[in-house]
């Protein structure tokens, strides 16, 4: 049995898959520390998972603006104290760490120790972090197809995300059931990843009422602090009334993916992954303001792989309704959209990192 050390917060982008990584190692019959931002989505995402061992670690985004500048340098230094004394308690075998601003002080604690170093960006554009600590890394798992300048020869491995054991898709019926939706008509969800979608929950409460005409319920995860749980009905051309449920945060991410027919989300790397493996086709909005675009390079090779539709943030006015009331009537459009994602999930990333790993940690310092 070894240990491992998993840097994976600040996001659910990057603590879904150390979860994941995490629950892996463990069925292996290996132990696993997370560590983790001291953001508020990070504290909610891991209610659920009392069984782990998540370690909250100072950290703070890079910025040039001054104060953000000052805050990043003393969080880092900081969190380069406590890793190093983490690093030298727990003696792990491992160190993984998913990127974000959580990851460098850990990577660099490891790296002085002598433990082997592993990175997995998810995103088809590598971050900062992860283009900045490949140098310390004995690998690095980047998507199929993505390479990374700099990095020594044999270090990089192409494998996806992994998804975390929960998220699978799940009989429609009683998706719907858990989630207070009628079965009987169609399903909607706005999806905005763990930071929630300003943006997207506006269309969402302004188009209800259109939506509803057609018979499409809502089901809209807001973000934490981006307005409290709500629920609207309106009279629909059918017998009954249309709902729409908005709620701030939801850790039924299967069940809400496993009941819609579509749904409107940001590309995040890790709900293109869900979104894979419940089998959902999308509408995907990429933010404009992401680090390097990376979310418009996710979504594009997304749409290349017929596994969503694209729209810009600045065409959602003019072409998001239409397309989200097209697809839905065409359920042989999604009938193919989904045809496409079962052939994307056929690949388990989790699998082949847990064997790469195992293999790359027995052979300690000398392989880092």
């Amino acid at each position: 049995m070894s240990e491992f050390l998993i840097s994976c917060g600040g996001t659910g982008g990057h603590l879904s898959p150390g979860i994941a990584l995490a629950e892996g190692l463990a069925e292996r019959g290996h132990t696993a520390t997370l560590l983790i931002s001291q953001k508020r989505v990070d504290a909610r995402l891991i209610e659920k998972y009392p069984h782990l061992r998540f370690v909250p670690i100072p950290g703070a985004p890079f910025t040039f603006k001054p104060a953000g500048l000052v805050r990043f340098v003393v969080s880092q230094t900081k969190g380069f104290f406590v890793s190093l004394k983490l690093v030298r308690s727990v003696r792990p075998a491992g160190i993984v760490g998913f990127g974000g601003f959580t990851t460098a002080a850990i990577i660099v604690a490891g790296k002085l120790r002598g433990v082997p170093v592993a990175l997995h960006e998810a995103n088809r554009v590598p971050g900062r972090a992860i283009r900045s600590l490949s140098r310390f890394a004995g690998r690095v798992y980047l998507p199929p197809g993505v390479d990374l300048t700099g990095v020594r020869t044999g270090v990089v491995r192409n494998v996806g995300l992994p998804v975390r054991r929960e998220i699978a898709r799940l009989p429609r019926e009683e998706a719907c059931r858990r989630l207070g939706l009628d079965p009987s008509k169609k399903v909607l969800a706005i999806f905005g990843g763990s930071q929630g979608a300003t943006v997207l929950n506006e269309w969402a409460r302004r188009e209800f009422p259109q939506l509803a005409a057609d018979g499409v319920q809502l089901y809209c995860v807001t973000g934490l602090g981006k307005g409290a749980a709500d629920v609207e009905t309106l009279k629909s051309a059918g017998p009954s009334p249309v709902t729409a449920i908005f709620v701030p945060f939801s850790d039924q991410v299967a069940a809400l993916l496993s009941a819609a027919d579509l749904v409107v989300a940001r590309a995040g790397a890790g709900s293109i992954a869900e979104f894979i493996r419940c089998e959902t086709p999308s509408v995907v909005i990429p933010y404009p303001h992401a680090a390097d675009d990376h979310q418009r390079a996710n979504a594009h090779w997304f749409q290349e792989h017929g596994g969503a539709v694209v729209i810009d943030q600045t065409k959602i006015d003019s072409e998001l309704t239409r397309e989200v009331r097209a697809l839905l009537a065409d359920e042989k459009r999604l009938a193919g959209i989904r045809a496409n994602l079962r052939r994307l999930g056929q690949a388990s990333p989790l699998l082949a990192i847990l064997d790469d790993l195992e293999t790359f940690s027995l052979k300690g310092a000398t392989t880092a």
